[in-house]
């Protein structure tokens, strides 16, 4: 059965743990959706893993409509959630009303994500929600302030964490149904989880979160460059080398086919 907003709400309350990863085309998110992923992020990291740009700010609202569209095709179960990228949320609540919409309704996503906390954003979720439009905060490291803030752990001192933490309250009472917490310290994100009644999602931010996610390519070692964080599950760039390699070595000796 398709997994919905309700039924993360529901499993906070339960204590039973959240699984998400992110995903950029249809094979992987059909194996991963198989495998029994709960949420699945089209994430904006996939202007690094999959396009090449440096960061996560080059990424286009049709690039990531483009994407989504080939995940969305792969995925029978997963609640599948959409980041929308820099400056296509940021400049206007129309603007944002816009992007959003124009997710939902050109792919099968059934949320998008946006990063940061800030009042006009925390408002710009009131706009969103108000209009059925279910959105997911982002705070912590948010990657497309990079060159604000750098992929530093965020909240390390009392002010910051207390920014955080307020944020985090903010973004919940504005309607957001899930917050990501991105690289603070574990105990701030479990004294969030513990405070605020929608569910927490960490990434480098400890166990005391309602749930977890990872960039399926750092997961999957497929990554040239991974977060500390990570625990890397396969090493997949050894795996495909090596085959490709062995196909070279077939094909150049003439033993295939």
């Amino acid at each position: 059965m398709p997994i919905t907003i309700s039924q993360l709400l529901a499993w906070k309350s339960e204590g039973r743990a959240i699984a998400a990863l992110t995903a950029t085309e249809y094979a992987t998110a059909k194996i991963m959706d198989k495998a029994g992923i709960d949420l699945i992020l089209v994430g904006d990291s996939l202007g690094m893993v999959a396009l090449g740009y440096k960061n996560t700010l080059p990424l286009t609202l049709n690039e990531i409509i483009h994407h989504t569209k080939a995940v969305g095709r792969g995925i029978s179960n997963a609640l599948l959630v959409v980041d929308l990228p820099f400056l296509t949320y940021q400049i206007s609540y129309e603007q944002a009303i816009a992007s959003a919409g124009r997710v939902l309704k050109e792919t099968d996503a059934q949320a998008v994500k946006i990063e940061g906390g800030y009042p006009d954003l925390v408002k710009t979720i009131e706009k969103l929600t108000a209009r059925g439009i279910p959105v997911m905060g982002h705070i912590g490291l948010t990657p497309q302030s990079v060159h604000q803030t750098g992929y530093r752990r965020q909240g390390n001192e009392p002010s910051g964490a207390e920014k955080i933490f307020m944020q985090a309250k903010d973004i919940a009472e504005a309607g957001a149904f899930a917050i990501v917490l991105e690289h603070i310290p574990s105990q701030l994100a479990q004294e969030i989880s513990q405070t605020i009644a929608i569910p927490t999602i960490g990434i480098g931010a400890g166990s005391g979160c309602d749930g977890q996610i990872l960039v399926t390519h750092d997961l999957l070692g497929l990554s040239e460059w991974q977060p500390a964080f990570v625990k890397k599950y396969a090493d997949l760039q050894t795996v495909i080398t090596d085959a490709v390699s062995s196909y070279c070595k077939d094909v150049r000796d003439r033993s295939f086919p």
